[in-house]
């Protein structure tokens, strides 16, 4: 065959394939309609190199114009991405034109008692630890207003995917003291059974996916979470009705800008907005991976401008201001869910006031002045507070009786959780499969067989059961 031939043959199988695409069952054509596909025409502009023309047609660049100027973009050339924000350092509204954010005052008010009831939780729990009561915990300090005022714009059934450091997201969910607590001591309670460090929360009510250590996994299982739920949208069968636009769900991903330097971030965002992926992004740059200040992590403008790289809408927000995050979070949402769906990232910009978590003393990397002059000068909750009282909405003995009152419900959860016995033995075989295997359960009775044996080694008072608990139940 010669090159003509060639190049003829497939020029009639192109020819040909809007004869086969018209043969599409019905509710593939629905689909097409419904979701049409921004990237045909990306597609069709890139068959060939148009002769006399100043545009880039290459299937990897298109209306890119030549130039005969030979000169490389350099990013201290370019502008650093705004910030975008509502509130100031003293609570007073910037954009004097706009107006109050419209959010009601008891909507304002749950937030901000969100916010210090994670607050003094942490303060709390930390204690705990270093009195030997816990054996990990890790603080928000200074990042409350980017979990909760995000948290407040999602519906309940959008899914979510957090890291470490997203209490306030699960306080703001509806996540109650006592599940907090019961994970925190593992204790029979636990909806993960005691298998997990402290604070890798989960909740299947609250469509929050678990916690997990290893930094930035989180990230692409919230890609493919969120390509499934576009798919199932779409699924819509004869005789099916189309999912309510209104129902339509997106999917949240939490992060901090360490996990942006693993790869695992760069996968996710560009399979994200290669299959037009439902999920929002929300990049918490609190200026320390553990104890990696951001200029030795990155030299680019943060972790926004990756986001337009990829092709991603993406915006910068103060995470010190709540109604800004909660403002910008909302806006994504609905950007997420337009066109067919696509990516959004933001990034909000904070100072992480703790340290990493209690394995570590930030004071050996960094100056404890410039925490406490963080602390003192600018925070969430300060923000918001201040904010409040101007609106005439709060006040310091509001103050002082909310915190009373919150302490001592947190103590009291405290208690009752330190209580409860641990999850039964058996749990550290179960749900790995469906059912136990003959391997499993052999593992089970040797275990058991060693702690009769050695019963004064074993303090198995602590475990729902006891030695019972590893009782092979009979099918």
């Amino acid at each position: 065959m010669t090159l003509w031939q060639g190049a003829r043959r497939l020029a009639s199988r192109r020819a040909s394939i809007p004869a086969r695409q018209a043969s599409r069952p019905p509710y593939l054509e629905a689909r097409q309609q419904r979701h049409p596909t921004p990237l045909q025409a990306r597609w069709s502009s890139s068959i060939s190199q148009r002769p006399g023309s100043d545009h880039v047609h290459f299937p990897g660049a298109v209306n890119s114009k030549f130039t005969t100027t030979l000169s490389f973009d350099t990013p201290a050339d370019k502008p650093a991405m705004h910030t975008y924000r509502i509130l100031d350092q003293d609570g007073e509204i910037v954009d004097k034109d706009r107006g109050p954010p419209d959010v009601p005052a008891d909507q304002l008010l749950t937030w901000y008692k969100n916010m210090i009831t994670v607050s003094i939780m942490d303060l709390i729990m930390f204690e705990a630890q270093r009195q030997g009561r816990l054996s990990f915990y890790m603080v928000s300090a200074g990042e409350e207003g980017i979990a909760v005022g995000s948290a407040a714009a999602l519906t309940p059934d959008d899914v979510i995917f957090a890291q470490y450091r997203e209490a306030g997201v699960f306080a703001q969910r509806g996540f109650t003291l006592d599940e907090f607590m019961s994970q925190l001591f593992a204790n029979a309670h636990d909806p993960g059974r005691g298998r997990n460090m402290p604070v890798h929360y989960g909740s299947d009510r609250l469509h929050i996916h678990t916690i997990s250590s290893p930094l930035a996994t989180q990230i692409p299982h919230a890609a493919g979470a969120a390509y499934a739920l576009k798919l199932q949208d779409l699924q819509t069968l004869p005789g099916q009705e189309a999912a309510d636009p209104e129902k339509r769900r997106v999917v949240a991903c939490y992060f901090g800008e360490g996990a942006a330097s693993e790869g695992d971030f760069h996968a996710a965002l560009n399979i994200a907005a290669t299959r037009s992926c439902p999920v929002v992004f929300m990049c918490r740059n609190n200026g320390y991976a553990i104890s990696t200040p951001t200029l030795e992590q990155y030299r680019g403008d943060g972790i926004a401008s990756r986001g337009v790289g990829y092709g991603i809408d993406t915006i910068r927000v103060d995470g010190n201001d709540i109604l800004a995050v909660y403002e910008v979070t909302k806006e994504a949402r609905r950007r997420a869910l337009t066109n067919g769906c696509k990516p959004v990232l933001i990034e909000a910009m904070s100072y992480r006031v703790s340290h990493h978590s209690t394995s570590d003393d930030s004071f050996a990397y960094r100056a404890r002045v410039e925490v406490e002059d963080w602390k003192r000068r600018d925070n969430p909750i300060t923000r918001l507070r201040k904010y409040l009282e101007s609106q005439g909405l709060w006040s310091e003995e509001k103050e002082q009786e909310a915190r009373k009152g919150i302490r001592k419900e947190v103590l009291a959860a405290f208690a009752r959780a330190e209580k409860e016995k641990r999850p039964p033995l058996r749990c550290l075989w179960e749900d790995v499969y469906a059912d136990l295997t003959e391997e499993q359960l052999d593992q089970m009775r040797a275990m058991k067989d060693v702690v009769s044996r050695y019963e004064a080694e074993y303090d198995l008072s602590e475990f729902e059961g006891g030695i019972g608990g590893l009782d092979v139940k009979k099918p």
